[in-house]
């Protein structure tokens, strides 16, 4: 995943790891996470315990057209309540209309679920080199959630060059 990161030139390390290594960490210190809604809760378990980092980005707050692209240096945004923001310059991001929202470090909060959500788009970051368990996270969360009641519908998103 930090070779993926690194792609356009962003250095993963410290408050900017991989999301997945962060969970990991929250987790060997017997916190855990925190419940948050069903949607965030299935996408950080099988966060946990694939490796794979997963964004979950509510669909009514982010503004089509979607797409992912390496972010522009200077770039950043908002992750939490707190207004805490990460600097995006190099970091392959799903943007929508306003710019990036989420990536495999932090997601936007302007495009975080919230009581009032409804319809979510999970993206899970993986590369060539761990397709096999991207595709065993998607089968496991896929499955969770519609244990859950919920819909699942794929959607392919392919990134610029």
């Amino acid at each position: 995943m930090r070779k993926l990161l690194r792609h356009g030139g962003y250095k993963p390390s410290g408050r900017g790891k991989p999301a997945a290594e962060y969970l990991l960490g929250v987790a060997n210190s017997g916190e855990g996470p925190g419940a948050i809604n069903l949607a965030v809760d299935l996408c950080n378990a099988v966060s946990l315990h694939s490796g794979v980092p997963i964004s979950v980005v509510d669909l009514d707050l982010a503004e089509s057209p979607l797409r992912l692209a390496v972010a522009e240096p200077g770039s950043g945004y908002v992750f939490n309540a707190l207004g805490q923001t990460i600097d995006l310059g190099g970091l392959l991001c799903l943007h929508d209309r306003h710019g990036p929202c989420a990536n495999a470090v932090k997601d936007a909060q302007r495009t975080k679920t919230r009581g009032a959500t409804t319809t979510v788009m999970c993206v899970m970051w993986g590369a060539h080199a761990i397709a096999s368990r991207v595709a065993a996270a998607e089968a496991v969360y896929r499955e969770l959630t519609v244990l859950a009641g919920a819909t699942v519908e794929a959607v392919d998103l392919v990134a610029e060059a």
